[in-house]
């Protein structure tokens, strides 16, 4: 019952097919025709466009290769490896054209590797790949969502409040401490997902852990209780993120090329 629950919800045919053609074609529009960009020199339709196009085939090698990964140890810490590898190129591509995006490894790893750590010493995660690689894989997004959105609105602050940041030095303030008073104020916005997130679950939303739980057949009060693990591990994932991207911004570690390209 609970398989055919799980069917019954988003079954697998021409008309899901269909639907997520015209779903795409419509995110397309709405940022062609509103013009969604943030210069001319950004293709934003032509971003939404290949991501759905990515998202579709990556999705469907992982459905073929899943069952085949989870069963070895060895294939599923190189697909968490991948799955940080991924995360770190497009955090750090997000954030800066130049050579310092590497560091955006720093944040992501820093703020994930812990959590799991517990979650596996604890016992509450078994070291099994069906159920290591998508808990992490959930961390991991929550973390490149912090660094991305933090690293970048401190950056961006930094870029057009470039004389503040030379007042903050001629009152005796050092590189660091002058960065940080512009930056931190900035970053901490990308905080507001995470706690809007938790704040309204169960009001606003039912988020996919909890609907797939009860689908696979877990009690309500089992589903929330994990679905609360997560919620509140991702404000501490994000929480950790946010405050590393800003210290490598405000010590000038990550930055981006003095003519301000992105």
């Amino acid at each position: 019952m609970r398989l055919n629950a799980a069917s019954s919800l988003l079954p697998v045919n021409t008309t899901l097919a269909v639907l997520l053609v015209v779903l795409l074609l419509a995110a397309i529009a709405a940022v062609a025709l509103f013009h969604l960009s943030p210069d001319v020199h950004t293709h934003r339709a032509r971003q939404v466009l290949l991501a759905g196009v990515r998202a579709t085939l990556q999705l469907a090698a992982v459905s073929a290769v899943i069952t085949k990964v989870v069963v070895s140890g060895l294939a599923t810490v190189a697909f968490l490896v991948l799955m940080l590898g991924v995360a770190v190129w497009t955090a750090g591509r997000r954030l800066t054209p130049d050579r310092s995006w590497w560091l955006a490894l720093w944040p992501i790893a820093l703020s994930v590797l812990p959590v799991v750590s517990l979650l596996l010493l604890t016992g509450l995660v078994p070291l099994k790949g069906i159920v290591l690689i998508p808990v992490t894989g959930i961390f991991i997004g929550g973390a490149l969502t912090a660094t991305v959105l933090s690293g970048r609105r401190s950056l961006d602050e930094l870029s057009l409040r470039h004389g503040e940041f030379e007042a903050g030095l001629a009152l005796g303030l050092s590189d660091r401490d002058a960065r940080m008073e512009i930056a931190r104020p900035a970053a901490s916005d990308a905080l507001l997902p995470g706690l809007d997130q938790t704040r309204t679950v169960g009001l606003v939303t039912l988020p996919g852990a909890f609907v797939g739980m009860l689908l696979g057949g877990a009690s309500p009060t089992a589903a929330g209780a994990v679905q609360l693990f997560v919620l509140v591990a991702l404000m501490a994932i994000q929480a950790v993120a946010v405050a590393c991207t800003v210290e490598l911004v405000a010590r000038g570690h990550l930055h981006r090329p003095k003519d301000g390209h992105r």
